[in-house]
């Protein structure tokens, strides 16, 4: 038997590295919104409307079900729940 080890959870899931690092950095982003929200103390329907979605849609990011959000989705959502989005790039070839 052969034991695979992966740098994370996304790697083992994904069939390709952009897979992977598109869902990384979709899971990145809800686990943020999800704590900004959450730092608000406001019911759901106002967080929801805050952020221009619909309630079950904001019950869907607090949920984490990362599948029903694609990234350019969670880009507008965070730049709503007032974060200033910047993409930081690591060359891996360079290490």
């Amino acid at each position: 038997m052969t034991v695979e080890t992966y740098d994370s959870v996304f790697d083992a899931l994904a069939e390709t590295e952009a897979e992977a690092a598109n869902m990384t950095a979709r899971a990145d982003l809800l686990l943020a919104i999800r704590e900004q929200v959450r730092s608000w103390d406001l019911p759901q329907e106002q967080a929801a409307r805050r952020l221009g979605l619909t309630r079950p849609r904001l019950n869907d990011l607090l949920r984490g079900k990362l599948d029903k959000f694609s990234l350019d989705a969670l880009v507008n959502i965070a730049t709503a729940a007032g974060f200033r989005l910047q993409i930081v790039l690591e060359n891996e070839q360079a290490a």
